[in-house]
Formats: structure tokens, sequence, C-alpha cells
């Protein structure tokens, strides 16, 4: 068994890679990392030094194309800037976030297996993805949630000979659980980037600054990020 795992340079997919590294060994796992446009490259530049880290091979495949017609506030081609209220704030005005990229990861979900079947021909691959219970909380990121998850599975499964399949391990775990099973396995979260501005330190204020800020809090411990 192999396993591509989608690395954002971020905490969830970063557990993500630990926990299939622990199931398969570093030698059966491969990261993938996505260009879609985004406002700063600081996660990706963090997803390479998590692959190097761990030894891992590291694929990088680009979006950018077909994003450059969203006007979401995660692009840099976007008129708009990143909202800094809560998910459940914007949520409660719009019925959706400003950082929702226009099914991207169904877009991410279909290149991985592609790529999968491209590397791994004669095997049966898993594509980990670390889409969480927060992500999908209020319908903030639908393509996050489980149901879609399910269904980009049978599609895949399917599409592909029945060799690749979707495993989303942390669907059912909320930011503070990842960080608990993420400290479990030692994951070098110092080197993992999640706010969505990109500058030199986190904003602390953008929706996945403040949700991963306070899951390490939960934890009992300070954001390395912080020190």
């Amino acid at each position: 068994m192999k396993a591509l795992v989608l690395s954002s340079g971020g905490v969830d997919s970063t557990t993500c890679l630990a926990m299939a590294i622990d199931a398969l060994g570093s030698d059966n796992v491969s990261a993938l990392s996505i260009w879609y446009g985004q406002k700063h490259k600081k996660e990706l530049d963090s997803a390479k030094a998590i692959a190097n880290y761990y030894g891992i091979p590291h694929y990088e495949l680009d979006l950018t194309q077909v994003m450059s017609y969203s006007n979401s506030s995660l692009l840099s081609s976007s008129t708009e800037s990143i909202d800094h209220r809560t998910y459940g704030e914007q949520i409660a005005e719009t019925g959706s976030v400003s950082t929702y990229v226009p099914f991207r990861n169904g877009l991410i979900l279909s290149m991985a297996a592609s790529l999968a079947l491209s590397l791994y021909p004669e095997e049966e691959v898993s594509i980990y993805i670390g889409a969480h219970a927060d992500d999908a909380a209020g319908n903030a990121y639908p393509d996050c949630r489980p149901d879609f998850n399910h269904h980009m599975n049978e599609a895949i499964y399917i599409g592909s000979y029945n060799k690749v399949r979707l495993y989303a391990p942390l669907n059912d775990m909320n930011k503070s659980q990842v960080i608990q099973e993420g400290l479990r396995l030692q994951v070098p979260y110092h080197l993992t980037w999640s706010c969505y501005e990109g500058g030199s330190t986190p904003c602390h204020t953008c929706g996945t600054c403040r949700d991963r800020e306070q899951a390490f809090t939960d934890n009992g411990m300070v954001d390395p990020l912080l020190q």
C-alpha cells in the first residue's frame, strides 16, 4: 500500500502526513502540494520543509489558470481582502466564508488521483486529505464535509480500476483533537504555516490563526510559531 498525502504545509495536512508515515513507513509515502494562485507561497515553502524533514518525495502541481476566474479572497487575483471575522460570524451574515475557493478540493483530489495512478500504476494507493470537523462545521467549506469525501472516494475508486481510495482520517476530529494526535506522533509543528496573510509572523486574527492558536491552548501548549 502507498499513500499520497495532500500537503498544504499547515497543521492538519502535516498531521495527516505523520499518520500516513506512522501507518505505512516513510518509504511508502509521498506528499503533494498544489499552487492555485494563493496570495502567498509561504505555505508551500512549509510543505517542502516538512517533506524534507521526513525524507519523502514532494510533488507540486498548478491549478492557477482554473482559479484565476474566482474572486475568493484567498487568491492573489482577488479584489477582496481576507475577512478577519470568525467563520461563524461570516456564515451568519453571508452563508459562506470569504476564503472558500470554488470546488478547490474536488479539483485537487482529481489531480491527486491521476498522479497516484501515474506514480504507482501497479499498486493500491490511499490519498490522504486533512479535512477536519471544524472545516465542515456550519458548511463553511462544503468540500471538506464527510459526505463530500465519501462520494469523492467512490468516484476515485471507480475511476481508478479500484486501485485508489480517498482517506480523510481527521473528518470526525476537531482542531484540538487533530493537534492532540499530532503531538502523540511528534509532528514538527514548528515547520508548519497556517495564516492566510503569509507575513513574517502570524496575524492572529484570520479564521485559521484563531482556530490554530486555540487548538494549541486546548492542549495546554503555546503555538510553536508564537514562541
